[in-house]
């Protein structure tokens, strides 16, 4: 691995990763609605002689760089959504969106390692192939609506990078990396990386109540809103009881609190998270969850339904990966290049996890943010300093990877133990936890009946 080669192949490409990252950031979209941000991607891929493969029906796609000779496939991914944060002052001013963790600078880096590719020489001396894959929809918000997408068809699960492997996109993958963008921490460092991620389930909550004037006869009416407050005060309650090892996390927002101020409250719409460090642990705090919920929603006489939306898996660094990470961080700039805190969970989540379970896989970070991650003072100052360090960092990585037949990527597949025996395994497991529940129903004699 030359690494000053390939340092000056990365500088060629700085004015062109800088301008993508610029005019992404002036057009983001949230997930699966990033149609502008896949359309500017497309083209700038196809303007530097890729062939692409779209994936059907909604945005994203991949593309495959051939070294001639046989070996395995790496994959290099990057994220096309943005999220909603109504106070930063450079959002989309009609829809909010604003790139507020990133995404755009990781397109714009993969862009950047693309066009790298393509010299002459780039490819010298590596075996195997190189799979470049932009994913739409790894924010898990507007659950509604990706639970619209769901029952109409047009997809099958609620991330971009679930629905890739489901697909069979992945299939083919033997190793995998993302680098995300990070924030300073005044370490100087270029890059850093944590021990993992949380698992995620997304839920949508309906406490249905009845409708009464809330001033002249509240008591004909059941409020909702003080079923639904009631079971986030009896979800709080189980706080304690979670070991501290399972990082577990609940953290509901109310998406509709009533009709109108006049009347007792009716109907109530939530949608949460529960996040956890393994499967299990998510399992069985999403399992008592539920209970709180639909037992503090029976106690005010209300109904309820809990729909549960598959999301991440757990995510843990690939070990024997990130040795070669470590390697290449210090071949780039030595021991202080990097933030090693492999010793830090991360209570956060990223359908990488969902990667991970599958193949072996990295999520490390550039650093060059500013502000907090999803605030409304996020900002990436130097974008031709972060995208360029990531793109840098991924080229060398590949390399490392592919070269001398490909003997490292050999090494760590063979040594790897996913999770599911196939994809197909893991895609059956995670629809068993999508699931629409009627936790609470009021029977036709009046009483109610609590699952």
């Amino acid at each position: 691995m030359e690494i000053a080669k390939i340092k000056e192949r990365i500088e060629k490409q700085l004015a062109l990763i800088t301008k993508t990252e610029r005019d992404l950031w002036r057009i983001p979209e949230v997930g699966f609605k990033e149609f502008k941000t896949n359309e500017y991607m497309k083209a700038a891929f196809r303007k530097l002689g890729y062939e692409l493969t779209e994936a059907e029906g909604i945005t994203g796609f991949y593309t495959v760089v051939d070294t001639g000779r046989p070996g395995p496939t790496v994959l290099a991914l990057a994220e096309l959504d943005a999220l909603y944060c109504a106070d930063h002052p450079e959002r989309d001013k009609e829809t909010n969106a604003v790139h507020a963790c990133g995404h755009h600078a990781q397109c714009a880096a993969l862009l950047g390692l693309a066009a790298a590719l393509k010299e002459d020489g780039a490819l010298d001396g590596l075996s195997g192939r190189i799979k470049l894959c932009l994913v739409p929809a790894e924010e898990g918000i507007e659950i509604e609506y990706r639970m619209g997408l769901i029952k109409e068809g047009k997809i099958g699960f609620a991330s971009g990078k679930q629905e890739f492997l489901s697909r069979g996109y992945f299939d083919d993958v033997d190793l995998a990396f993302m680098v995300h963008v990070g924030t300073e921490s005044g370490s100087g460092a270029l890059y850093r990386k944590y021990k993992g991620y949380n698992g995620v389930i997304r839920k949508k909550i309906v406490i249905r109540g009845k409708a009464a004037h809330a001033g002249d006869c509240p008591h004909l009416g059941i409020n909702a809103l003080n079923a639904a407050t009631l079971a986030i005060q009896a979800v709080n309650n189980l706080r304690e009881t979670f070991k501290e090892t399972d990082f577990v996390r609940f953290h509901p927002i109310i998406t509709k609190g009533g009709d109108v101020v006049n009347a007792v409250p009716a109907e109530v719409v939530m949608q949460s998270y529960v996040r956890a460090a393994s499967t299990e642990a998510l399992d069985g705090a999403n399992k008592r969850i539920n209970r709180a919920i639909g037992a503090a929603a029976a106690a005010n006489g209300c109904t309820v339904e809990i729909d549960d939306i598959a999301g991440s898996e757990p995510f843990k660094e690939d070990e024997m990966l990130t040795v070669v990470y470590n390697s290449v961080c210090e071949a780039i700039g030595g021991k202080d290049c990097y933030e090693d805190r492999s010793d830090e969970w991360e209570a956060c989540s990223t359908d990488m996890g969902d990667i991970a379970v599958n193949i072996p896989a990295i999520h490390p970070y550039s650093i060059g943010a500013t502000g907090n991650e999803h605030g409304k003072d996020y900002a990436i100052p130097d974008p031709t300093k972060t995208c360029g360090n990531s793109a840098l960092l991924q080229f060398a990585l590949i390399s490392s990877l592919l070269e001398n037949d490909a003997q490292k990527a050999k090494a760590i597949k063979a040594n790897y133990k996913p999770v599911f025996p196939t994809i197909r395994d893991y895609v059956a497991f995670k629809k068993t936890q999508t699931a629409e529940r009627e936790m609470v129903k009021e029977n036709a004699d009046g009483t109610i009946t609590v699952k």
